[in-house]
Formats: structure tokens, C-alpha cells, sequence
């Protein structure tokens, strides 16, 4: 089986933050076009790990991103004042003017994720869930990114509102080649679009394919007992 290059290489990455260890000792790859999935409790240092990741965080270890890698990154969230005037469309606007990009390429973002033009010029604060996620997406697409990391992209939205974001994301790898870290809380979506997984309690706890990487004493182990994610662990494992 030929492998395909790796965009990202880590190697007993540590972080310490405020004299405590955040990450201990992490160790993955990645290959092209691969959706890596990050699991794990609160506080086991999910994000710490994007952080890192985009140097953003001191650390020590190894972090090799291929030199072809063009990153982009939506955060979880970001706090919007509803009363700011500021809209999709301005912060698309101001990111393609410092990447001297043009007009055209705000429009294919906008229309990559699905948010009209209509949409894009609603204040940023009045958005719904979806939609605010959709603008961050169209945000980081814009750059002709060959990486996504994605910090919980489902966090602020409701359930009907996950699966078409989880949908999108699907779509957005297929028609871009892309490659995505993806940080999340839903086994069902590790088992039905991740081709790694990397569970994380500030070390590594498990890394591989879900199918080699998970099952319910590696969940008991990470999360400290029974969880609530088991039965779709079940479920996969009952219908596959």
C-alpha cells in the first residue's frame, strides 16, 4: 500500500502552560487528504493542541508541517458584539485585501459553505449558530488553504444544524482536496468520516483508525468511566 506524503509530523510534543503540563510527550502523523479527528474529556488539551499546532503556544518536541501546507483554521468560536456593525462579507473583504485576492474568490467562499450574499451582510452578532459557523469556514477557505483545523465545529449549534456542518465539512474536503484536524465530542462522526483518530488526556492515550484505535475500555480509560458516547460505539460495531 503506498502512503501518501505527510502534511504533518509531530513528535513528543510537550506544552506547559503556567507550570503545569498541558500536553505530554504527543505523537502523530498525518498524509494528504486524511481527516484526523482529536477526542477526549475536558481540559485533556484538545485545543492546546490546535494552538501549538499554529504557533500560537511555546513547546518542545518536533512540529513538521510539509513546506507545501497552506493552513487554514476556524476556532471554536469568537465573542461578536451584536452591536458592532461588522459583517461576513466586511471580514472577507479585509482578508482578501491584505492577500490581494479578488472579489471573486470572497464570492466562491460564500457560495462554497452556502451563505448568500444576503447573509454575508448581516452584522456577525445577529447570526445564528450555523451561519456564524459558516462565515468562520468561509473565512479560512479564503487563502486556498490545503488544511483545515476545525475546533469544535459543531459546539454552538443545534443537532439538525450538526450534521449539515458535518456534511459541508465532508463536501468542502472532496471539492478542494483538503486535508482536516477536526477537534470534536461526536463518535459518530469519527466512525463515519475520520480515517484517524487521536484520543488525548495530555498524552496520547490511542492514535490509528477508528476501527484499530477505539472500543469501550480505550473510551473507559480516556474518559474516566462510563460515557455517554458508548452506545454509538454499539451501534457502529452491531451495524458494520
Amino acid at each position: 500500500m503506498r502512503h501518501m506524503p505527510l502534511v504533518l509530523d509531530v513528535q513528543n510534543l510537550s506544552v506547559a502552560l503556567g507550570g503545569h503540563h498541558a500536553l505530554s510527550n504527543v505523537s502523530f502523523g498525518i498524509e494528504e487528504g486524511e481527516t484526523l479527528v482529536i477526542i477526549g474529556p475536558n481540559g485533556s488539551g484538545k485545543t492546546v493542541l490546535l494552538r501549538t499546532l499554529l504557533g500560537m503556544l511555546p513547546s518542545t518536541g518536533k512540529i513538521e508541517w510539509n513546506p507545501s501546507a497552506r493552513i487554514g483554521y476556524v476556532p471554536q468560536k469568537i465573542e461578536a458584539d451584536r452591536h458592532l456593525p461588522i459583517s461576513t462579507i466586511n471580514l472577507l473583504r479585509a482578508k482578501a485585501k491584505i492577500l490581494k485576492f479578488p472579489d471573486s474568490d470572497i464570492l466562491h467562499a460564500l457560495h462554497s459553505v452556502g451563505l448568500t450574499t444576503r447573509i454575508a451582510q448581516i452584522p456577525v452578532g445577529h447570526l445564528s449558530g450555523g451561519e456564524f459557523q459558516r462565515a468562520l469556514i468561509a473565512f479560512a477557505l479564503l487563502g486556498k488553504p490545503t488544511i483545515l483545523l476545525f475546533d469544535e465545529p459543531t459546539a454552538s449549534i443545534d443537532k439538525p444544524g450538526e450534521e449539515q456542518i458535518y456534511e459541508l465539512l465532508h463536501r468542502l474536503q472532496d471539492e478542494y482536496r483538503l486535508t482536516a484536524i477536526v477537534i470534536s465530542h461526536d463518535l459518530s462522526f469519527v466512525y463515519r468520516h475520520a480515517t484517524k483518530v487521536l484520543c488525548l488526556n495530555k498524552v496520547n492515550v490511542c492514535f490509528g483508525t477508528p476501527k484499530e484505535a477505539l472500543d469501550i475500555h480505550m473510551l473507559e480509560t480516556l474518559y474516566g468511566g462510563p460515557h455517554k458516547y458508548f452506545h454509538h460505539l454499539h451501534d457502529h460495531t452491531h451495524h458494520s
